[in-house]
C-alpha cells in the first residue's frame, strides 16, 4: 500500500473512531485517537499487517477495536496512554515555557506598541494621547498592576515623568520604529525598577505583590506535595510488583486477582512516577533559582539605596543601570511564579489518570492479598544486590562497565528507563536495575539488571531479549514511552499529522553531544612539496628554467630619476659678530680716463696709435 494511500486511509479511520466515540458521549482528542490506532495496529494479537492493503472489513475491525478500547474506562492501559498524551501535549521545560510566555506577552502588547510607534501626533492633544498609551504599555509590560487600577496608573505616570517627561515626546517621535520599540522596553524596565525601589522605601507599590515571600512559602509546599504523591505511587508500585512476583510463584493462591490488569496497573503507576520525578526535578531547580534571585535582589537593592541615599538629584548614568538590574531580577521572580503555577497544575491534572487504581484494586483487596507477601522497595532491592557483581572474566565478547573504571558513570544513558533489561520481556514487570552489578555495553547501548543471574542470562544472547522487550511493547503500547523505545517504532507511527509540528505524541530520548580531539601530526611531516606528478607541469617548469639562462636584467635612468635619492645636511647656524675701530677715515681717487687715437687706421698702410691720458691729478681731486 502506497504511503499516500496509507495516510489517507488512516486519517479516515481516525476520523471515524473519533465520531463513534463522540456518539457514545466521549469527546477525545485526535492525538489520543491516533495513538490508540497505533497501539491496536502494533499489537500482534490483532493480526493487522500494514504491508498489505486494508480491506473494508479490516478497516471496520480496526475501528471497532479502537472504539472498544477507548470506551473501556476500567482499562489501566487506556489511562496510561491518556496520561502520556496529556503530558506530551502540555509539558514544556523551563526554556520552552518562558519563551512561549514572552511570545504571548509580545502578542498582547503588539497593538499598543504599534499604535505608539506608527503614530505621528502633531497637536498637543495628540501628544498627550500617545503619552497615555506609553503609560499603559509600560504598565502592561511590567506586569505590576492593571491599567484599570487608578493607583497603579498614577504610580507609573509619576515614575515615567521623572525619566521621560512629555517635553521629550518630540525627540521620541523622530526616532525610527525599531528605536521606539527598544526605548519602550527600556522605559518599562526603568519604571519597574523605580516602583520596586519606592515600595522598598515604603513610598508606594501598594499593588505590587511580595513575590519573594510568596515563592519562599509556595515552593516548599509544592515540593512537599510532590514528595507525598511520589512516595504514595512508589509504595503502590512496590506492592504491585510484590503481588506479580508472588502470582508467578503461586498462581493458585491469587486466582481471583486479574494478572493482566495488575500488570497494566503497574505500568500506569510507573509512568506516573516517571512524570512526577520530572516535575519534582523542575521544582528543585526553581527553589535553587529563587534562592539565588533573593540574594541578588537584596544586594542590588542595597547598592541602589547606598547610591541614592538622601540625594535630591543624581546622574542618570549612575542610577539607571541599577533600576534596570532590579527590573531584570523581578522578572526572574515573575518567571518562577509562572513555572510554579505550571508545575502545580500539571501535578494536579496527572492525578486523574491514577483514579482507576482505587477502583480496580481497593486498599482492602490489596491488604488481604499481601498477607504473607514481602513488599520490597526499589532501594531495598538495589541494596540487596550491592555486594554482587559480574565477573568480567566469564565473558569474552561482552564489555562491562563499572563505576571505578568508567568516567561519567552516572551520566550513561541507560536503556529501558533504568529498569532491568531481562525482567521486562520475560516476567513482564518493571524491576529497578542496579548499575553496581555492572552495566552491559551492547551495540553502543547500555543495559542494567536487577540481579547477577539476570545479567548473565541476558549477556548470553542480548539480541534475543531485546526482541522480547520489543514484542512486549507491541502488546502494551504504553511501554513504548515508559521504556523510551521510540527509536524502535519510528517506522510504525500511523498518523504523524495529528502531532504538533515541534513534538510528537512521544518525545525522542534525550541525547548529548560529545567530541574527541587528537594531535594533527604525531610524526614529523614527510611530504615533498616540490613533487609533481603531472608530466606537462614538469615540462613547463623545465622550459621556464631553460629560458631563465638567456635572460638578462636591464636598467636605465632618466633625467627625472637621475640622482633621485634622499639626502640631508646639517650646518651650524650663523652667529652675529661685529668689530669696532678707533676712528673712521676715507679716501677718494680720480677716475682713470685714457683715450686711444688711430685705432681705425688711415690712408697709410701702417697704423699709428696714440694714447692720450686725461686722468686728473690727485691733488686736484
Amino acid at each position: 500500500m502506497s504511503g499516500e494511500l496509507t495516510q489517507s486511509v488512516l486519517k479516515r479511520i481516525i476520523r471515524q473512531v473519533g465520531l463513534e466515540c463522540a456518539a457514545q458521549g466521549q469527546s477525545l482528542s485526535e492525538t489520543l485517537v491516533a495513538f490508540m490506532v497505533k497501539a491496536v495496529v502494533l499489537d500482534p494479537r490483532n493480526d493487522f499487517n500494514m504491508d498489505r492493503t486494508l480491506t473494508e472489513n479490516d478497516m471496520q475491525d480496526l475501528i471497532q477495536l479502537c472504539v472498544t478500547r477507548l470506551l473501556d474506562t476500567t482499562n489501566p492501559s487506556l489511562s496510561t496512554i491518556k496520561m502520556q498524551v496529556y503530558f506530551d501535549m502540555n509539558y514544556a521545560n523551563r526554556d520552552e515555557l518562558l519563551s512561549e510566555q514572552e511570545r504571548v506577552l509580545e502578542g498582547k502588547l503588539a497593538p499598543v506598541v504599534r499604535a505608539i510607534t506608527e503614530s505621528g501626533p502633531r497637536t498637543q492633544e495628540e501628544m498627550e494621547n500617545v503619552y497615555q498609551k506609553i503609560v499603559a504599555c509600560v504598565l502592561l509590560r511590567s506586569g505590576l498592576g492593571s491599567p484599570t487600577d487608578i493607583e497603579a496608573v498614577r504610580e507609573v505616570t509619576a515614575a515615567l515623568q521623572s525619566i521621560f517627561p512629555q517635553t521629550e515626546m518630540i525627540t521620541f517621535i523622530s526616532l525610527s520604529k525599531k528605536d521606539k520599540e527598544q526605548q519602550l522596553k527600556d522605559l518599562a524596565m526603568l519604571v519597574t525598577g523605580i516602583r520596586l525601589y519606592n515600595k522598598q522605601c515604603q513610598k508606594g507599590g501598594s499593588c505590587i505583590d511580595d513575590l519573594p515571600g510568596i515563592l519562599s512559602e509556595a515552593i516548599p509546599s509544592a515540593t512537599r506535595t510532590l514528595d507525598e504523591r511520589l512516595n504514595s505511587c512508589q509504595l503502590l508500585a512496590h506492592r504491585y510488583t510484590a503481588l506479580l512476583e508472588a502470582m508467578q510463584e503461586d498462581p493458585q493462591r491469587f486466582s481471583q486477582l486479574r494478572f493482566l490488569k495488575l500488570k497494566e496497573a503497574l505500568f500506569n503507576v510507573r509512568q506516573y512516577e516517571a512524570f512526577l520525578c520530572i516535575l519534582q526535578s523542575n521544582a528543585v531547580t526553581s527553589a535553587q533559582e529563587v534562592e539565588s534571585l533573593d540574594v541578588q535582589f537584596e544586594a542590588a537593592m542595597m547598592l541602589l539605596k547606598n547610591t541614592v541615599q538622601d540625594k535630591t538629584s543624581i546622574e542618570s548614568r549612575e542610577v539607571f543601570p541599577l533600576f534596570m538590574e532590579l527590573s531584570k531580577l523581578w522578572t526572574g521572580f515573575q518567571d518562577e511564579m509562572l513555572l510554579l503555577s505550571f508545575l502545580t497544575n500539571m501535578a494536579d491534572n496527572l492525578q486523574q489518570f491514577l483514579e482507576i487504581q482505587s477502583q480496580l484494586f481497593p486498599e482492602e483487596m490489596l491488604t488481604s492479598f499481601l498477607e504473607g507477601v514481602t513488599v520490597k522497595s526499589d532501594e531495598e532491592r538495589i541494596k540487596e544486590t550491592m555486594a554482587t557483581r559480574v565477573n568480567v572474566s566469564d565473558f569474552t565478547n561482552q564489555e562491562w562497565l563499572f563505576p571505578e573504571t568508567t568516567d561519567n558513570f552516572d551520566q550513561l544513558l541507560i536503556q529501558y528507563h533504568g529498569f532491568c533489561a531481562r525482567s521486562i520481556g520475560v516476567k513482564g514487570i518493571t524491576l529497578p536495575g542496579n548499575p553496581a552489578i555492572g552495566i552491559l555495553k551492547h551495540k553502543e547501548k547500555y543495559y542494567v539488571f536487577s540481579s547477577k543471574e539476570d545479567a548473565y542470562i541476558f549477556a548470553e544472547d542480548p539480541d534475543k531479549f531485546i526482541q522480547l522487550n520489543i514484542e512486549k511493547a507491541k502488546k502494551y503500547a504504553e511501554l513504548i514511552q515508559l521504556l523510551e523505545l521510540h527509536h524502535q517504532f519510528e517506522y510504525l507511527v500511523p498518523h504523524t499529522q495529528a502531532r504538533k509540528a515541534s513534538k510528537g505524541s512521544m518525545k525522542p530520548p534525550l541525547k548529548r553531544e560529545s567530541g574527541t580531539q587528537t594531535d594533527t601530526h604525531i610524526l614529523p611531516p614527510t611530504i615533498v612539496r616540490s613533487y609533481e606528478w603531472n608530466e606537462w607541469e614538469l615540462r613547463r617548469k623545465a622550459i621556464k628554467l631553460a629560458n631563465l639562462r638567456r635572460m638578462l636584467t636591464h636598467s636605465m635612468q632618466t633625467d627625472l630619476s637621475h640622482m633621485r635619492r634622499e639626502n640631508c645636511t646639517q650646518v651650524y647656524l650663523p652667529k652675529d659678530a661685529g668689530t669696532q675701530t678707533k676712528r673712521d677715515n676715507s679716501s677718494n681717487v680720480p677716475k682713470p680716463q685714457i683715450f686711444l687715437k688711430g685705432l681705425r687706421g688711415g690712408s697709410s698702410p701702417t697704423t699709428h696709435m696714440v694714447a692720450v691720458d686725461l686722468t686728473r691729478p690727485l691733488d686736484e681731486t
